[in-house]
């Protein structure tokens, strides 16, 4: 006698199917999952030994991280301050302003509008600052290494002034980020300057120094560091995830490497960007004593945004097993 009538028999298969679907979702997820580039980690890690122009902490810097910031929904302008102190006690500025890449890199900063939908208008003399500093990059022995990692891989000409050209096209050439607005932004300002969007929210705002000046002026106030509670900051660390606040709108969560040339970001990043041809890319890679997500999307043939998402500091990803 058949105790199944056509109703069970119809509900068991959605079950099973039901089932099927979530393993395939799941081996599907599990193969999505990121595991160490160690070719990058082991490229990117010739360009923090090259990288002769980063500042040291603890002598050519200090930071205090002081407490750890609490949860800030997206678009929402009040955080709770778990630094009563600047994140910057101090910055060896006679030192930047020996340093070429340092020098001709603070000469840019102050060179764009700072909401998108504002049509940038960039002077001779700003097109001028902008190939002095390239010129200084260039000369680096972290974007000579590389120049020549991307022409072995096809993605770069071995010349010169093509392979200028080329980072010029990523990182300075302007574009469109607002919807029917003149030309708003480039890689470059959204990357190391900082933008704001509808003068509701921060979008960009990814390197160290252009933090330490803002915060040194009163125009941002360093909220607290981000990160798991395992993975505590030190002063000592070279990447930071961190909140804070920039005329009087929040960032929930920021990154930025901290000490680290420009020409060293810059070389990371184009990596990324000419190595993958989609739209948006996350490389996982180790460097120095960090574990961390380089994210790059990008706005065409130009970098729409790049920045380094910390997952763990001071080798403490070296002590976890595998299966974590």
């Amino acid at each position: 006698m058949n105790i199944y009538n056509v109703t069970d028999i119809i509900y068991l298969n959605r079950f099973l199917i039901g089932l099927l679907l979530l393993a395939v979702l799941g081996s599907e997820l599990d193969a999505s999952r990121l595991t160490v580039n160690q070719e990058l980690s082991n490229l990117f890690n010739e360009f923090w030994t090259l990288d002769v122009n980063r500042m040291q902490p603890g002598v050519d810097y200090s930071i205090l991280v002081q407490g750890k910031a609490g949860y800030v929904s997206q678009g929402s302008n009040v955080a709770r301050d778990r630094a009563s102190q600047p994140l910057f006690s101090n910055v060896n500025e006679t030192k930047l302003g020996l340093i070429p890449t340092f020098s001709r890199f603070l000469t840019l900063l102050d060179n764009y509008e700072m909401s998108t939908g504002v049509a940038e208008r960039i002077s001779p003399e700003e097109v001028a600052e902008n190939n002095l500093f390239l010129d200084a990059v260039m000369e680096t022995e972290v974007m000579k290494r590389a120049q020549r990692y991307l022409v072995g891989k096809g993605k770069s000409s071995a010349n010169a002034r093509q392979f200028r050209s080329q980072l010029y096209l990523i990182w300075f050439q302007l574009y469109h980020r607002e919807r029917n607005a003149g030309m708003d932004s480039s890689g470059f300002e959204h990357v190391f300057v900082g933008e704001t969007k509808s003068g509701t929210e921060i979008i960009g705002f990814h390197n160290w120094l252009q933090f330490y000046l803002q915060e040194k002026h009163g125009h941002l106030d360093y909220k607290g560091y981000k990160a798991r509670e395992q993975d505590i900051p030190d002063q000592d660390d070279h990447v930071l995830n961190l909140q804070f606040s920039w005329h009087g709108l929040v960032k929930p969560v920021g990154s930025a490497f901290v000490g680290a040339s420009p020409e060293f970001e810059m070389a990371l990043f184009t990596v990324v960007f000419l190595m993958n041809t989609q739209r948006s890319t996350a490389v996982l890679v180790n460097i120095d004593q960090c574990q961390m997500e380089l994210v790059v999307i990008r706005h065409g043939r130009s970098l729409g945004t790049a920045y380094p998402r910390l997952l763990s500091s001071n080798s403490r990803h070296l002590l976890r097993s595998p299966a974590q």
